[in-house]
């Protein structure tokens, strides 16, 4: 009697679903609600199957993740759909995705949308799949981290139009993306791999899958307004958004000219050991000796409050930096102008990253004073993309408080002028400069350490 009253009740609220939903004619299913028509089975060989007008995919040990896809694909649009999940495991929503044969023999790659129950609750993120990794993790986001809800059918509304990907789960925004790599493709529901075969069989499922498609010009009377307390991730290239620009950024490097920049000990920019070109700019490699080629760069201007985010690139065994508060007319002597630096190393293949006490001169770290972890999740390591991809390196300083980031997850927080700050400076190689660190303004500097490094999307606001 019980199950057939579920049932009932099931029937009811398809029927009230459907009804709701054909009073709204701009919204097509993307699910019959009986059968897979349409969808097909990527990567893996987890099964999918439609139960009680539910799709249901359940966990296979020894196989990928396994991707359930559109047969159409989408560009810009609106979807929204109801999903359930296990909390022992990881799944996510394939948007604008593809499997070609000649990327990593058909691999399914491209933006999800994250389901993430764990206690790292990035339920609503944005992960790009087998491609960049977590372009949007919900480090960037905590107000959006409660929203996922456990035990129960979470809604979720995602915007693909344009390069914004925007994604609320519950009503509440949890990412607010730009990135314009890539403009369409299918969508695809994932049943993730799982390591312990305990978790065979444990399920997750999805209902009332639905998307609202047409131009830019004819979605947005249909879009949600964005939460203004969640900031906006941007990966477009030497370019500034319309958002970025009303909050106050500008470019620090116009991605073309000098304009802006100077050499350290020098009044113009550098005649050789730089190179611009196809909007990158790159120090060149001179024999991996401190400041003997072309010489590190600095902005013209100083700063004393900031956001500072650029993007930069490692050759293998490379060491560079970026100083922040530095003073010009400090060493006039052999190596690098004075100043805190964000580090930037190989730190497998380069041997300054065993130097120092206990990492503090590896990827990310306040060098020679602090090493840098993975705050935002203890749990796990520094979130580098690896020789040869891009990074994204984020400087924020209110006054004395710094924050250091590395692919939008903090990896280092600090506060200058305090008695555990100088105790530090007193056992680094920076004791020798009096008040090391704590000038109320300086440049900001590229660093020249003879290796190929480069770097792009330099921007900045102040505070």
């Amino acid at each position: 009697m019980l199950s057939r009253l579920c049932s009932l009740l099931l029937a009811l609220g398809l029927l009230l679903s459907a009804t709701l939903h054909a009073q709204e004619p701009d919204w097509q299913p993307l699910f019959d609600g009986a059968t897979l028509d349409g969808w097909t089975s990527l990567g893996g060989t987890a099964p999918y199957e439609v139960v009680d007008g539910v799709i249901v995919g359940t966990a296979r040990p020894d196989t990928p993740n396994t991707f359930l896809t559109t047969d159409a694909t989408y560009g810009d649009f609106i979807l929204e759909y109801e999903v359930w999940v296990d909390d022992r495991l990881n799944s996510g929503v394939q948007i604008r995705s593809q499997s070609l044969p000649d990327y990593r023999n058909g691999r399914v790659h491209g933006y999800q949308v994250e389901l993430d129950p764990s206690p790292r609750a990035y339920t609503g993120g944005i992960y790009d799949e087998a491609r960049r990794g977590w372009i949007y993790p919900l480090a960037r986001n905590p107000k959006g981290q409660p929203a996922f809800q456990h035990g129960v059918w979470n809604r979720v509304h995602v915007e693909a139009v344009g390069p914004e990907l925007f994604v609320w789960v519950n009503d509440q925004m949890t990412a607010r993306l730009v990135d314009d790599m890539t403009a369409e493709g299918f969508i695809g529901l994932q049943v993730h791999s799982i390591n312990d075969p305990a978790l065979a069989g444990a399920q997750v499922m999805w209902r009332n899958l639905r998307i609202h498609t047409g131009t830019p010009a004819e979605l947005a009377p249909h879009r949600w307004r964005p939460d203004p307390d969640v900031p906006e991730v941007s990966f477009l290239v030497n370019r500034l958004t319309p958002h970025e620009e009303r909050q106050g950024w500008r470019l620090l490097w116009d991605g073309a000219t000098a304009d802006g920049w100077r050499g350290a000990r020098l009044d113009d920019f550098p005649a050789t050991g730089w190179g611009m070109d196809g909007g990158i700019l790159t120090v060149e490699a001179s024999g991996g000796g401190e400041s003997e080629g072309g010489g590190d760069i600095v902005t013209r201007d100083v700063f004393s409050s900031f956001e500072l985010e650029l993007d930069f690139m490692i050759t293998e065994g490379a060491n560079s930096g970026i100083k922040y508060f530095v003073d010009t007319d400090l060493n006039k002597g052999p190596g690098s102008s004075i100043g805190l630096e964000y580090q930037i190393l190989d730190d497998e293949r380069h041997p300054d990253a065993a130097q120092g006490v206990g990492g503090n001169r590896t990827l990310g770290s306040l060098y020679d004073l602090i090493p840098a972890t993975n705050v935002s999740v203890p749990s796990r390591g520094k979130p580098f993309n690896g020789i040869g991809q891009w990074n994204r390196a984020r400087l924020v300083v209110r006054g004395n408080q710094i924050e250091h980031w590395l692919n939008n997850i903090l990896i280092l927080r600090y506060e200058r002028g305090t008695q555990m700050y100088r105790a530090l400076v007193e056992k680094s190689k920076y004791d020798v400069w009096p008040n090391f660190g704590e000038a109320p303004a300086g440049h900001i500097l590229l660093q020249d350490h003879g290796d190929e490094v480069s770097f792009r999307s330099i921007k900045i606001r102040e505070f």
